[in-house]
């Protein structure tokens, strides 16, 4: 099949995230992690690409989305989409601005939106400024991100220093007027020479009309749920067939491992409320700084897979500066990764097909080192958040990636138990 959308996702997370939407359609989702080496062939209608280029260095990730790009040209895809996190994270430097201009110059779009709002987990744009929850971003617990802590709460300000081009607004007030109007008000700030729009929604119906406003232009960027009215949007134009039957889920041997890097405040209550019931080991970036993970390793070795242990390096906002005064930002990060990815490994290789992995940076960590490259999408945990299917050392495993901040307090338990379901 000839794809229709090309997507690339700044995480693995995100990347699950996205494609769990479009597959609430009941079309074929397909995501790729990371660029694929061999020529697009078996494509779907929806073909998404994960990337680890959240925090790469600003040249590396604009190469790699450009690579992306390319595949997914190759793919037959004519509309694209950027997608990042609903709470923007970035740097002054990047990498969400410069991503879309060099995406942008290798399509010829003159213009883009930014809409990272995601109404249904709380996250929603008004006057140019992010909410979480009822929170302005640079209030809530997303100041304290460890990598890309955000202390503004205006996405103009936060944009402008990453791109060339200006900058502009649609107010929430044009949103509610309907697709019409934003088409206008878009227009009227292209004939200005704003190039990088930030586009206000505080409820699902906004991104409804800011999809229909927008589904034609050849590069979108924003959050997941922005990209959710897209297939009902294609079938009404003609441009996809809705009827296409969905693949059954692989029947997943039994055995499951929680492994978490996410230091965010819903994660950190997750956490919490997994290890009351379940055999619990915390990893201390410190101690595998210094020793390497040989004890977290022989831990696993003495827990049942049936017990479905977590792992986690979850702290605290001051034991996280604490561990990254001592070793640096990146170090601290790195060590964690590597430790989580060598305890995937071993936990596959004892038994364990089914994984719950929190966390963008811990989950590229993860199926990198399973050695996956094609997902399969599977049903939806909580929004955003899907089980998803793969072979990995020659085995059938299940896989569910979870952005920080989403899912509520039982997010790892309910998790596997919809699996089992």
């Amino acid at each position: 099949m000839t794809t229709l959308l090309g997507c690339i996702a700044d995480d693995f997370t995100g990347a699950t995230d996205l494609a769990g939407l479009l597959a609430r359609s009941g079309v074929r989702v397909s995501l790729r992690i990371g660029v694929p080496k061999e020529p697009p062939e078996e494509t779907a209608a929806f073909e998404v690409i994960a990337l680890k280029c959240r925090t790469a260095p600003v040249a590396e990730a604009v190469a790699e989305c450009r690579a992306a790009l390319a595949w997914l040209r190759e793919a037959g895809a004519q509309r694209f989409f950027w997608k990042y996190c609903s709470t923007f994270d970035s740097t002054e430097k990047g990498n969400i601005g410069p991503v879309a201009e060099a995406l942008m110059a290798d399509l010829g779009a003159q213009q883009t939106i930014y809409c990272p709002a995601f109404p249904e987990n709380g996250r929603s744009i008004f006057m140019g400024n992010l909410f979480v929850g009822q929170q302005p971003l640079a209030e809530s617990p997303m100041k304290d991100h460890p990598l890309t802590p955000m202390t503004d709460s205006n996405l103009m300000r936060l944009l402008a220093p990453q791109v060339t081009e200006s900058t502009g607004l649609v107010d929430r007030l044009t949103v509610a007027r309907g697709a019409a109007e934003i088409g206008v008000a878009l227009a009227r700030l292209a004939d200005d020479g704003v190039a990088h729009v930030i586009v206000d929604a505080v409820a699902d119906a906004d991104l409804q009309e800011i999809a229909t406003a927008c589904r034609d232009m050849p590069l979108l960027t924003g959050g997941s749920a922005l990209a959710m009215p897209l297939p009902s949007l294609y079938a009404q134009d003609g441009k996809l067939d809705v009827d296409g039957a969905k693949a059954e889920p692989p029947q997943i041997e039994p055995g499951a491992i929680v492994l978490s890097g996410s230091c965010s405040a819903m994660t950190r209550a997750q956490v919490a409320d997994y290890a009351k019931d379940a055999p619990s080991y915390r990893l201390d970036p410190l101690v595998l700084a210094r020793d390497g993970a040989g004890a977290a390793l022989d831990w696993l070795a003495t827990q049942s897979p049936d017990a479905a242990p977590i792992i986690y390096a979850t702290a605290e906002p001051e034991d996280v500066r604490a561990a990254q005064a001592e070793l640096g930002t990146a170090q601290a990060g790195e060590v964690v990764e590597a430790a989580l990815a060598k305890l995937a490994i071993a936990a596959r290789d004892r038994g364990t097909r089914r994984f719950v992995v929190a966390g963008g940076e811990t989950s590229g960590a993860v199926t990198q080192a399973l050695g996956v490259t094609r997902l399969d999408i599977g049903a939806e945990i909580a929004p955003g958040v899907p089980w998803t299917f793969c072979e990995s050392g020659g085995h059938q495993i299940a896989l569910a990636l979870k952005s920080g901040n989403f899912g509520s307090e039982g997010f790892f338990g309910a998790a596997l138990a919809k699996l089992e379901d």
